[in-house]
């Protein structure tokens, strides 16, 4: 009986032995997966400053000014000024939703047009 003991006892101490080894190898293949992760990551982030950077400087005011009287034949593209924005008060905006009407709106749609 107790060889049957230590048998089994051993077996689970190999058992426990081998999900440890498994399972330290996996934590490290994950850690090195997250700091691959992070590598990547701040690449990335350099990747999109120096785009951002390039952005800025091809958007610059005073060369698209000039750019834009470079092509004005072809592109047709003139300053902007004052005249070219509209006073708030001439735009048409819809009119003001009334609480009743939101009300009746939301209950065609859950009934799906059955109360008419």
């Amino acid at each position: 009986m107790r060889t049957l003991l230590y048998i089994a006892a051993s077996a689970l101490v190999v058992a426990f032995a081998f999900w440890a080894y498994q399972v330290n190898y996996t934590t490290q293949e994950a850690v090195r997966d997250v700091e691959r992760l992070r590598l990547e990551m701040a690449q990335e982030r350099g990747t999109i400053a120096m785009l951002n950077a390039e952005w800025a400087y091809l958007n610059r005011p005073d060369r698209l000014r000039v750019l834009a009287e470079e092509y004005f034949a072809e592109l047709g593209l003139a300053p902007m000024t004052a005249g070219h924005f509209a006073d708030p008060a001439e735009v048409a905006f819809p009119p003001a939703a009334t609480e009743d009407r939101l009300a009746g709106d939301v209950l065609d749609a859950v009934l799906g047009g059955a109360t008419q």
